[in-house]
């Protein structure tokens, strides 16, 4: 059975805003949103005040909007992150009722730390629940939460960066299988991710630290580690790739950036692995055929 699959895109068209005027007036949706009227109004007046079809600058002032899609590429809820300080409050929804219980929300509270941490550096994120909103409340209790401060109409959770990292390197925040990642190409991804800094590179940092590090003598000959070259099988498109540098990529030669969509996802998969995940927006089945050429196994450190 494949696992919930989410990824939060940030384009919202109006077809976005009749959906989540749609999901708002849903009573099971807005019983525990505290500001689910003053959310309802905004969107209304969002809708009404542009007539243009790409609504994204309205949606994102006071914070960061995204919807949030299933891997059939169907909007299902969406994420909010305001960040004050060091802190950035995160407020989910999904919106769809019939895909409740579908391990759906832990996915999108998952998708949106990786965002919260490593795109807008938040420090702390919080989360405020309503003390009757239990499937919420175990939610961001098996993503790290903790409860921070409780009244009777308002539970107050947080995680910290230092424990969401933790979480990712045991292992406890991933939905794809494991992935590994030599002691060499992870100190050569954390030092392009520090001159990328200006733009962050959350999928790729996501990765690296969540990566399983092994010695490059160790490493298995069917893991995809930096300028292997791979069989790969997108959708039901086979093709034949090799992951590489961002210096050294070349689209006519089949070579393609570690910074890529398809770059980083496959970095550090072995033969057999598939991974839902976002290219060129819109979700791919990527599954890795064959690893024809790994500098490790081939003897070639200095690669």
């Amino acid at each position: 059975m494949n696992k919930p699959f989410i990824s939060l895109r940030p384009e919202i068209t109006r077809s976005h805003a009749f959906t989540l005027m749609d999901w708002m007036e849903d009573e099971r949706v807005t019983r525990y949103l505290s500001d689910s009227s003053s959310v309802s109004r905004f969107i209304s007046q969002a809708v009404d005040r542009a007539q243009m079809p790409i609504l994204t600058h309205l949606f994102n002032q006071g914070g960061r909007f995204f919807m949030a899609y299933d891997r059939d590429d169907r909007p299902v809820g969406f994420v909010r992150l305001v960040k004050t300080g060091a802190d950035c409050e995160i407020v989910l929804v999904v919106g769809e009722h019939d895909n409740w219980g579908q391990g759906l929300g832990g996915s999108t509270i998952r998708e949106g730390l990786k965002l919260a941490f490593l795109d807008m550096r938040a420090e702390n994120v919080i989360a405020k629940i309503h003390p009757s909103n239990v499937r919420s409340l175990k939610g961001f209790e098996r993503c790290g939460f903790h409860l921070q401060r409780e009244t009777p109409t308002l539970n107050s959770l947080s995680l910290n960066a230092g424990r969401y990292l933790q979480l990712l390197r045991d292992g406890v925040m991933a939905d794809s299988p494991e992935i590994y990642v030599t002691e060499i190409d992870k100190a050569r991804l954390q030092s392009l991710l520090a001159i990328e800094d200006e733009t962050p590179q959350a999928d790729l940092e996501h990765e690296i630290e969540r990566a399983i590090v092994v010695e490059p003598q160790r490493v298995s000959g069917d893991v995809v580690t930096m300028n292997s070259r791979v069989v790969l099988r997108l959708d039901d498109e086979k093709q034949e790739v090799a992951l590489v540098y961002p210096q050294d990529a070349d689209a006519r030669d089949r070579k393609l950036s570690v910074l890529s969509d398809l770059g980083t996802a496959i970095l550090g998969f072995q033969e057999g692995d598939a991974v839902d995940w976002m290219v060129a927006d819109r979700t791919r089945r990527i599954r890795i055929e064959k690893v024809v050429y790994q500098p490790e196994s081939s003897g070639d450190l200095h690669l």
